[in-house]
């Protein structure tokens, strides 16, 4: 067989194979929304609740006299047209009417809202919904701006949970990709073994060391703020926000490196002792290639694979920023949000969140089976 017909082999195998995996992964992504969906609106429960807030919305017509005058007395002049004068059954006319009236209310709005039919019909009106990204509006959250529309709350609290949690993430990736790379090459030092022995520091979250760092820097030394964003009394010239921004991020950036970078050095450096073990590298040293060389072919390069989907996984996963660690520092991100949400049942916004992830994460996943090409041509040529 001639190169180019191997090479076009090799490409349409390759191709093949990026078409299964991406036809795998949509599958997973409708099979999980669907789940997604029907957990956030708990099986159609939430139905219930939406409907009770209809008929609590529609009650409280009554508690304005004005209205509650006009609705009486309109129902009182349909009695009158059907001949009712008698004055006990004019007022049970006139109740019957005012009921008739709230049910026939809560049937329009529960028609606006899509309840009029079934949930198991409504999960797949949700599901196509949160597929196509048609996020609707939230039941109860709305944004600092006043909008209830799902993206205006996730696009407005998206960017500092991007300036964060990516900040920190990148910061962690890389700390633990070079020191771990530089561990392995002084494995047995007094250094290694203070490394491996700090490597339980990551036992416990971030945000449990967020308490300690708030403690210690904020009330005791009173050298950084607690918590939140942005103070209050910052100037509006845009390098003074921004330093004061950076000023607030120290504290949780801190608190993530603590928890998060020991276990990931003691990773990194078991991971590339492993590699610095296999036959080919010790042929490669016994063959007097310099160790620079050894480390960037023959160790750096097998590793890409797993190394480029950390990464990418790590800042997909930051964009949904941290629960715990946003409510402790005050921080206004999308983690905030979601847990907002949840308290509150408004599964849209829950629903829109997730969706948004999902995406992202199956994105990423197709774009990585790409790159593994690329990288590595065992995925090329199918493993032959």
């Amino acid at each position: 067989m001639s190169s180019a017909a191997r090479r076009r082999r090799e490409i349409v195998r390759y191709l093949r194979f990026v078409g299964v995996r991406s036809a795998s992964v949509l599958a997973a992504l409708v099979l999980g929304m669907l789940l997604v969906v029907i957990i956030a609106n708990l099986g159609g429960k939430i139905d219930q609740i939406i409907e009770a807030d209809i008929r609590f919305s529609v009650g409280m017509v009554f508690q304005d006299p004005t209205m509650r005058k006009q609705i009486e007395e309109r129902c009182k002049q349909e009695c009158l047209a059907k001949g009712i004068e008698e004055e006990e059954a004019l007022r049970n006319c006139i109740e019957e009417c005012k009921t008739s009236w709230v049910e026939t209310q809560v049937e329009i709005l529960k028609r606006a809202r899509g309840l009029d039919k079934p949930f198991a019909i409504r999960v797949f009106y949700y599901l196509g919904d949160a597929l196509t990204l048609n996020l609707g509006r939230a039941i109860y959250m709305h944004s600092d701006t006043g909008s209830s529309r799902v993206w205006d709350i996730i696009i407005e609290r998206l960017p500092n949970t991007i300036l964060l949690f990516t900040t920190a993430n990148l910061i962690i990736f890389f700390a633990e990709l070079f020191l771990g790379l530089m561990l392995s090459r002084k494995y047995g030092t007094i250094l290694d073994k203070l490394a491996v022995s700090l490597a339980p520091l990551s036992s416990m979250p971030g945000w449990f060391y967020g308490l300690f760092m708030i403690i210690i820097f904020a009330f005791w030394l009173k050298i950084l703020p607690s918590g939140g964003m942005i103070s209050p009394e910052t100037p509006p010239d845009p390098l003074l926000r921004a330093l004061d921004i950076m000023r607030h991020m120290i504290l949780p950036l801190l608190s993530w490196l603590i928890a998060y970078v020991p276990i990931g050095v003691y990773y990194y450096r078991t991971f590339f002792l492993m590699f610095s073990t296999e036959e080919y590298v010790e042929y490669a040293r016994a063959r007097g290639i310099p160790p620079r060389i050894i480390e960037r072919r023959y160790i750096l390069r097998p590793t890409l694979p797993p190394i480029i989907t950390t990464l990418v996984l790590t800042l997909i996963g930051s964009w949904m920023g941290a629960i715990i660690t946003e409510s402790i520092f005050r921080w206004p991100g999308l983690g905030s949000v979601l847990a907002e949400a949840i308290a509150r049942n408004d599964s849209p916004v829950i629903v829109g969140i997730i969706a948004v992830y999902a995406y992202l994460l199956a994105i990423s996943v197709i774009a990585l089976d790409f790159i593994y090409g690329i990288v590595d041509p065992r995925v090329r040529v199918g493993g032959e």
